[in-house]
């Protein structure tokens, strides 16, 4: 049996010790490997263009040209290039600029370590990622594409995979990182509950653990 390749991500960053955290977060096991880097959106264009990376993480705040206009001339030399932003600011402009210039994640970098890597393998497969907290902005801006959608209780249940509302508000939060305490604040219920709606979840989705019902969820549009 073949071993699968890992993923080859370029980090464009241009503070170096924030490089050095982004990179100690992939392991081998993980399947991620940091293969590039860059300081600034001028070296990244032209080091996509000799290292051929599967996946860019592009800082958005960049000392010359900004990651939203990197990843435009990326995009030019390659149409198909999976380019994933990163920022510490949550602005309208930046969300809109992002997704326009082509990026196929938006993600904030508080994000936690398991949903980024769970991002980097979708997006390797061809989805598209918008951190939570982007999505009201985009909803806002996009009233007549994206309406707010009201289900039935039977076309819910239809629809995903037979979870309960509560299953369902739970399984947004395991997609946002949550752990069960946060999410037995969040929804203000006991840890043990939260525990007894992720593993109901789990054995709904028929899939092993937390992060692949994340995977699951973003992959087939659950949340």
């Amino acid at each position: 049996m073949l071993n699968t390749p890992p993923i080859k991500i370029m980090l464009v960053e241009d503070y170096k010790l924030m490089r050095v955290g982004l990179k100690s977060l992939f392991e081998p096991k993980d399947g991620i490997e940091v293969t590039t880097e860059a300081q600034t959106g001028k070296e990244a264009v032209e080091k996509f263009k000799t290292n051929h990376p599967d996946i860019t993480l592009m800082d958005i705040g960049l000392p010359d040209i900004s990651g939203i206009e990197a990843t435009r001339r990326i995009l030019e030399l390659n149409t198909n290039a999976k380019i994933i932003m990163l920022t510490s600011h949550l602005s309208e402009k930046e969300v809109t600029d992002s997704i326009e210039s082509g990026a196929c994640a938006y993600v904030m970098k508080d994000i936690n370590t398991d949903i980024l890597k769970m991002i980097i393998k979708t997006i390797k497969d061809g989805a598209m990622w918008i951190d939570p907290l982007a999505v009201p902005i985009l909803r806002e801006k996009n009233k007549s594409v994206i309406p707010q959608r009201k289900m039935s209780r039977a076309m819910f249940r239809s629809q995903h995979a037979n979870l309960t509302q509560r299953e369902y508000e739970v399984l947004k939060l395991i997609v946002e990182g949550k752990s069960n305490n946060e999410i037995a604040k969040e929804l203000t219920i006991s840890s043990h509950t939260a525990k007894a709606h992720v593993c109901n979840i789990i054995q709904k989705l028929l899939v092993d653990d937390r992060t692949q019902a994340a995977v699951k969820a973003l992959k087939e549009g659950l949340v």
